[in-house]
C-alpha cells in the first residue's frame, strides 16, 4: 500500500486502507517541506525545518509484486547530498532488492548525488521509470501526477540498466550546462563525462541538441530518447556472432530484456539451413512454459510462419528450444524484413511466451551470412518469368 510507517514519526499514517488491496510499503519521508507525503500527512515548513530531502517509497507488497514482477520504489523530491546513503541503506538491508523498478519525480538537487543514485541503480540491475505514488487527499485517493525529472534526476535515470522513456505527460529534461559542460567547473563537467560514459549514454547521439537558456531543461521527447538509446524500453543492444567460413556458416542474435535472455541461431550446412531460437528462463521456468504449449511458430514482420502443433518445443539445458528447417530461399527476405521472432502459445490467446528480434541493428551481419551461406551451399534460383 501507499502507507505505512516512516523514518520520521510526523510522517506516521493515521488510518489504513484495506490490507487486501493495498500491500504493505515503506515510505521514507525525510522532512519533505511543504509536501504530501505519499501517506497523506503533510509536513510543514518552519525557520527550524531540516533542508528539504529526497523521499523513498517502497511498494513492495504481494499484489504490487504478482502484478508489476518486481518491487515498485519512488523517488520523489529535491535529490539531497545524502539520498544515495540512505537508499544504499534500504539495498543493504533487502528492503529495495535486486531488478526493482524505481519511479522518478525531481526538479532539483545536487548532481553528484543524482550520479552516485545510478551508480546503485546499475549495480542492481535496476529498470528506472518517470512516475509519481498516488495520495491520499481530502477527496480521497487522487489520480497519479505527471512527473518531472531533470536535472540531477535526469542522470539518476541513465542509471537504470533498463530505461522507460516518458509517457504521457511526464518529462524528463537535460541541463545544458550538465549536458554539454558549458558552464559547468571543469571537474563536475568531466565527472560527468565519465559517469554517462560508463552508463553507456552518448548524449552526443542527441545532435542537434535543441536549444535552450543556460540553466533551463531542454526537454526530450520519447521518440527522441529511443532512437538515441538514452531509452531502452526494457532491452539492451543486441549482438551478434557469427562463423562465416565453409563449411557451416552460422549467424546467433543474442537479445537481453527484462525477461531473459534470447537467442536466435541460423546454422548453414550442404543442402539446408536450420533456425533455432533458445529462450533462457531457467530450468523450471521452461518446463512450465512447454508444458502449457499447444503450438510453437516463428514471425516474420510480425507474421506467423513454420507453425507446429505441439510438441515442436522442448527443453534443453534450462532453455525452451525451438527448431526448424528454414528454406534458403528465404534468407533473402530477412534482409529486408524488419524483426524476426519465436513463440510458444498456449490454449489461452493470452499465453504467449518468446521474444521478437529486431532485425535493423544486424542487418549488415545478415548480409554477410546471406553471401557466406550462398557460397557454402548455393541453393537453387528459380528463373525470371520470361517476358511475353
Amino acid at each position: 500500500m501507499r502507507y505505512g510507517k516512516s523514518e520520521n514519526p510526523a510522517c506516521w499514517s493515521r488510518s489504513r486502507p484495506h490490507a487486501a488491496y493495498w500491500g504493505l510499503s515503506l515510505v521514507i519521508c525525510a522532512g519533505l517541506a511543504g509536501t504530501v507525503p505519499a501517506h497523506g500527512t503533510t509536513v510543514r515548513s518552519s525557520e527550524s525545518a531540516t533542508p528539504p530531502r529526497m523521499a523513498i517509497q517502497v511498494n513492495d507488497d504481494r499484489m504490487t509484486v504478482t502484478m508489476a514482477g518486481a518491487p515498485q520504489i519512488y523517488l520523489y523530491g529535491v535529490i539531497d547530498a545524502d539520498a544515495p546513503q540512505r537508499f544504499e541503506a534500504l539495498v543493504k538491508s533487502g528492503k529495495i532488492p535486486p531488478g526493482s523498478d524505481v519511479y522518478l519525480n525531481s526538479s532539483q538537487g545536487d548532481l553528484a548525488a543524482g550520479m552516485a543514485l545510478g551508480r546503485l541503480f546499475r549495480a542492481g540491475s535496476m529498470t528506472t521509470h518517470l512516475g509519481t505514488p498516488r495520495r491520499k487527499g481530502r477527496a480521497g485517493y487522487r489520480g497519479i501526477k505527471a512527473a518531472v525529472c531533470s536535472g540531477a534526476c535526469a542522470y539518476a535515470y541513465f542509471g537504470g540498466l533498463y530505461r522507460w522513456a516518458p509517457t504521457g505527460s511526464d518529462r524528463i529534461g537535460l541541463i545544458r550546462h550538465q549536458a554539454v559542460g558549458t558552464a559547468a567547473p571543469r571537474s563536475t563537467s568531466g565527472e560527468a563525462d565519465a559517469y554517462l560514459k560508463n552508463m553507456g549514454i552518448d548524449l552526443d547521439a542527441l545532435t542537434p541538441l535543441p536549444t535552450s537558456p543556460v540553466d533551463s531543461p531542454t526537454w526530450l521527447t520519447a521518440d527522441q530518447m529511443t532512437v538515441a538509446g538514452l531509452a531502452n524500453n526494457g532491452r539492451l543492444p543486441l549482438k551478434t556472432k557469427s562463423w562465416l567460413l565453409p563449411p557451416a556458416p552460422f549467424l546467433e542474435l543474442q537479445q537481453d530484456d527484462r525477461d531473459g535472455s534470447h537467442r536466435l541461431v541460423l546454422q548453414c550446412k550442404p543442402g539446408s539451413v536450420t533456425l533455432t531460437a533458445y529462450d533462457l528462463v531457467g530450468a523450471t521456468r521452461a518446463r512450465q512454459i512447454v508444458a502449457h504449449e499447444t503450438r510453437s511458430y516463428f514471425e516474420v514482420d510480425r507474421q506467423e510462419v513454420l507453425v507446429e502443433p505441439r510438441g515442436a518445443a522442448r527443453v534443453v539445458d534450462g532453455a525452451v528450444v525451438i527448431t526448424r528447417p528454414y528454406p534458403p530461399t528465404e534468407l533473402g527476405h530477412l534482409l529486408s524484413s524488419r524483426s524476426i521472432g519465436a513463440w510458444v502459445g498456449g490454449r489461452r490467446s493470452a499465453f504467449r511466451y518468446g521474444a521478437t528480434f529486431m532485425l535493423y541493428p544486424a542487418r549488415h551481419a545478415i548480409k554477410d551470412f546471406y553471401n557466406a551461406c550462398w557460397r557454402a551451399a548455393p541453393w537453387p534460383v528459380k528463373p525470371s518469368p520470361k517476358k511475353g
